[in-house]
């Protein structure tokens, strides 16, 4: 299998823009684009191969074709292990949880959810939730997520171009309008939505609670660091930096500035270019593209002027 673009899957959820279409050079069709899908193999949406021999199959379907592409780490994992968001939040999201792997698997038969985010770009006063400002009782925490009382006890975060945030599963959180991110998780797509602000779908429907299974899963009380990095490598034309190591997914933000090599090392690495434009392999690339690096790729040479997510597994 050769290094491969990827046809992204697009959402359009009530609270999503058009900046991936306008800014990042999506053509998703939709008159609202809350997510691209950039790597996912998932029921809820499946990529499909852009380039080469593969071209037009799902990506499931060229890694049945191509195992060694995915590489003995990756294998490890019961299903593909990763799926990556690009997020446009032209509005505010729910204030949401997501139950880790014991919980889904015996009360949902899927698996859990932890995930990252990067923050592409914030406009001015963006913020986001980031677990509580306070610890609550079960019992208070059910109160509260009746209506808007609950905006008292969040802890909301001011959010700059260039943050990261790790969130667990159990964290309580939410996006907040004014974001785009690029969202690394498992591949899972469980979510226990504890508030919505009221709001109805085109069909003047509201969208539906899990408050129940929320409380069940979520710690009620502060979460104590956002994102731990550290840098990897750095000369005169790239600097690597750790943004997330954890058991699902590592993930490293990339600023090129010159030439640098990937080497994958027992599993695929999946490139989002969230600035600038250059190649990756023979293939050209700029903000909005995701590239599929298999695991048997080799040396691959990336060059120009960018910065990138690179996300594998360990």
């Amino acid at each position: 299998m050769n290094i491969t673009r990827l046809d992204p899957i697009f959402k359009d959820y009530i609270w999503g823009g058009n900046k991936l279409n306008e800014e990042y050079g999506k053509n998703s069709g939709l008159s609202v684009t809350a997510e691209s899908w950039e790597l996912a193999c998932h029921k809820d949406g499946m990529c499909r191969v852009a380039d080469g021999e593969f071209k037009g199959k799902t990506l499931i379907e060229a890694l049945a074709e191509a195992p060694e592409a995915l590489g003995e780490k990756a294998a490890k994992f019961e299903f593909f292990p990763i799926l990556i968001k690009l997020i446009d939040a032209c509005k505010d999201l729910s204030v949401q949880v997501h139950p880790s792997d014991e919980y889904a698997l015996k009360n949902e038969g899927q698996y859990g959810k932890t995930e990252m985010w990067y923050v592409v770009d914030a406009e001015d006063d963006a913020k986001l939730v980031y677990g509580l400002n306070k610890e609550v009782s079960r019992e208070e925490f059910a109160s509260l997520a009746k209506g808007p009382e609950l905006m008292n006890v969040l802890n909301f975060v001011p959010v700059k171009k260039g943050d990261v945030f790790f969130i667990r599963s159990g964290v309580i959180h939410a996006i907040g309008k004014g974001l785009l991110i690029c969202e690394i998780q498992q591949n899972s797509n469980l979510t226990y939505r504890v508030y919505d602000y009221d709001r109805v779908d085109a069909n003047g429907n509201k969208r539906p609670l899990h408050v129940e299974k929320a409380i069940e899963v979520a710690k009620l009380a502060p979460e104590e660091s956002y994102a731990e990095t550290s840098v990897v490598f750095e000369n005169k034309s790239v600097s690597v930096e750790n943004l997330a190591n954890c058991e699902y997914f590592v993930v490293d933000k990339i600023i090129l500035n010159g030439k640098h090599h990937l080497f994958p090392d027992g599993s695929f690495i999946s490139v989002t270019v969230v600035e600038g434009k250059g190649r990756i392999g023979s293939l050209d690339v700029c903000k909005g593209t995701t590239v599929f690096i298999p695991a048997d790729a080799g040396f691959t040479e990336i060059e120009g002027n960018m910065t990138a997510l690179s996300a594998y597994v360990k």
